[in-house]
């Protein structure tokens, strides 16, 4: 029985699109993603998944006016669609220890920096990069890891570097950590941990 994938979206889907290339060229064969949950209706992620055939959601918390109902519409759709593997895919809300202790080392996130450095609080999209550059280091990438209650904090499943060269700047340092790592581990840190999820029901 294949592990049904939800992503959290809330952006444009980039990582998205790599989760559903890889499902279609065998890269994720132990899972399946069948759901997409955005924390924006305006989502182009949620175009991606629509075109893929994947069942779509959207969760505003605006709309809801709490963190709390927030996270409990999400856990109902979880648990309405049967969902074994939560992937974040530029998902740009924190969830709290009551979301991520409901689900130990089922929820995975990338991370655009090679952890523990330019990671937690504050530390998302372009500004990772602005620090990595500031600081001038030689190698930045990419991290997938489990999620806790701690921003960027979970243990570390994949990693993959990626050369800093001389004269990049936030963007082209962020597409090439994208292209580069983000779309390779992410992919594969979702099949790993179906896989294992899978072998540990065996195992039983």
């Amino acid at each position: 029985m294949l592990k049904n994938i939800a992503v959290l979206v809330s952006g444009g889907g980039t990582n998205l699109q790599a989760l559903i290339d890889a499902q279609k060229s065998g890269i994720i064969k132990s899972g399946k993603i069948t759901a997409v949950i955005s924390s924006s209706k305006n989502a182009y992620a949620l175009t991606r998944a629509e075109n893929a055939g994947i069942k779509t959601f959207v969760v505003s918390k605006k709309e809801l006016g709490s963190q709390d109902k927030f996270e409990e519409e999400i856990i109902k759709i979880l648990g309405s669609e049967k969902i074994d593997l939560i992937v974040l895919a530029g998902f740009m809300c924190i969830l709290t220890e009551n979301f991520t202790s409901r689900y130990p080392k089922r929820i995975i996130n990338v991370h655009p920096s090679l952890i523990p450095s330019f990671c937690g609080k504050g530390f998302y999209g372009l500004k990772v990069h602005e620090a990595a550059l500031k600081y001038g280091v030689k190698v930045s990438g990419a991290t997938v890891h489990f999620v806790n209650e701690i921003p960027d904090g979970g243990e570390i499943i994949m990693q993959k570097a990626v050369s800093v060269r001389k004269n990049d700047t936030p963007e082209t340092l962020q597409k090439r950590i994208m292209q580069n790592a983000e779309w390779k581990i992410l992919p594969k840190s979702a099949e790993y941990v179906c896989r294992n999820l899978l072998k540990n029901e065996k195992d039983k």
